[in-house]
């Protein structure tokens, strides 16, 4: 007897197969998208008519693959040059960050030049205007629609032809062809391949405004993120005014560039220099501050770690930080208590970043190792002093990636003494550069007082 055909099981997110059903994807690890895919079969495809023929790489032309400049050079930066005719975009971010105010102003400045359909599907055309008015984002050539299916969007490109194409949000529309509800699995895959083939046909740029789930991921299958051509993620702290624009995927230039941008009551503007955004203000130096270099992408910035520690009364002392790893302000704190002599068990430490940014990287270890220590010992840092450096478990200053370019930064802005780890100094005009092998060499150079017993 014939044996009866293997049903298989796929997972709707990332494709993964298995012969049983299981409520968690192997792969992905998404509950519930494990379906029944049916029994695999064999067949043979027959030839079909070619709609262009194959060609020689070298006589393939290039001209309409060029970036075209969006006007806002914060965006361009990070897509790397501007937008490339038939390229679909994916922008994604927290409700609330401003992803429609930024890309409506996208769509003004590109409306300048040439026509622009925005078709948003979670608010009216009414509303999208007043906030247009209040940017100060009008231009004739920039049309708008309110639609939720596809194919009344496709009519739309039809009728105006645009230069550019921006959807908000791909989660919002539908296609009439596959059931579901909006921004359920099989419609965001459905209108995401309707319109990657709409721009490929037509050589339009495509943006399209994607929904973020609770952990910061994108809603929606992962295949979404692999169809489109560029993903980037739109971040920013709600109660800050910083904006960070980051390419997660770009096949048209670099993945390691970051867009800076400042929310205003006016709009949502480009910051070509925003290290002025992460420093205190003051006319004297304060006790348990320290200025680092930090590199978001391959842009330094300059930031300010602040630490206050005060004496506890509780059985365990209190250990809180904003816009720093806390595993790492946990090990710089054990670090100095060990190596370094700084009495700091017994007391609340309380660590935090100037601005509302976030300071992952290694390299703040050694400013906020400086700051704590500034903080017990009740003594500023001299003015105009940076510190770069990872800390290390044996007390040792660890050296880090780009120093030159951290301290290219720091003189630019007017700093002028930098402690760094030993033989990553680097001659900068104008900017003193000390080498420290251990944390109490850095405590030493960096306080010219001796260190209480």
């Amino acid at each position: 007897m014939a044996k009866a055909a293997k049903t298989t099981f796929r997972c709707s997110e990332c494709g993964w197969t298995t012969l049983k059903w299981v409520g968690r994807c192997g792969e992905c690890q998404a509950w519930g998208t494990v379906e029944e895919a049916g029994a695999p079969t064999s067949t043979v495809i027959a030839p079909a008519r070619v709609t262009t023929a194959a060609r020689p790489i070298t006589e393939i032309s290039v001209e309409s693959a060029h970036a075209v400049p969006t006007g806002l050079d914060e965006l361009d930066r990070v897509l790397g040059g501007g937008v490339v005719p038939g390229g679909v975009l994916l922008f994604a971010g927290e409700p609330g960050v401003g992803k429609s105010t930024l890309l409506l102003e996208v769509a003004a400045l590109c409306a300048d030049s040439a026509p622009v359909l925005y078709v948003t599907g979670e608010e009216s055309t009414g509303q999208v205007r007043l906030r247009a008015d209040r940017l100060g984002a009008l231009s004739p050539h920039l049309y708008l629609a309110s639609e939720t299916s596809v194919a009344s969007l496709v009519s739309h490109v039809d009728a105006v032809s645009p230069s550019l194409l921006i959807v908000d949000s791909v989660q919002t529309m539908s296609s009439p062809d596959v059931a579901g509800v909006p921004g359920g699995v099989s419609q965001v895959r459905e209108v995401a391949g309707a319109l990657i083939r709409l721009a490929k046909e037509r050589d339009i740029p495509t943006v399209l405004v994607g929904h973020v789930t609770k952990d910061g991921s994108i809603a929606g299958p992962r295949l979404l993120e692999h169809l489109v051509d560029v993903v980037l993620q739109f971040e920013g702290d709600r109660h800050s005014q910083l904006r960070m624009l980051r390419a997660v995927k770009n096949r048209y230039g670099p993945t390691d560039e970051i867009g800076c941008f400042e929310l205003t009551d006016s709009g949502i503007l480009g910051l070509p220099d925003p290290s002025g955004l992460f420093l205190t203000r003051r006319n004297e130096p304060v006790p348990g501050t320290c200025v680092t270099v930090t590199l978001e992408g391959r842009r330094p910035l300059i930031a300010e770690v602040q630490a206050l520690v005060a004496s506890s009364n509780l059985p365990q002392p209190r250990r809180a930080n904003s816009g720093l790893d806390s595993a790492r302000v946990n090990m710089v704190m054990a670090v100095l208590e060990r190596r370094a002599r700084v009495r700091i068990a017994n007391s609340d430490v309380y660590a935090s970043t100037v601005g509302g940014v976030r300071l992952g990287e290694p390299s703040v270890d050694l400013a906020l190792a400086l700051a704590v220590a500034g903080s017990v010992r009740d003594e500023a840092l001299p003015r105009g002093l940076v510190a770069i450096g990872e800390v290390g478990l044996a007390g040792d200053v660890r050296a880090v990636t780009g120093v030159q370019r951290r301290l290219v930064e720091a003189q630019r802005l007017g700093f002028t003494r930098a402690i760094v780890p030993r033989n990553s100094e680097e001659p900068i005009e104008g900017l003193e550069v000390v080498g420290v092998d251990d944390v109490g060499a850095a405590l030493r150079s960096a306080f010219t007082a001796p260190q209480p017993s």
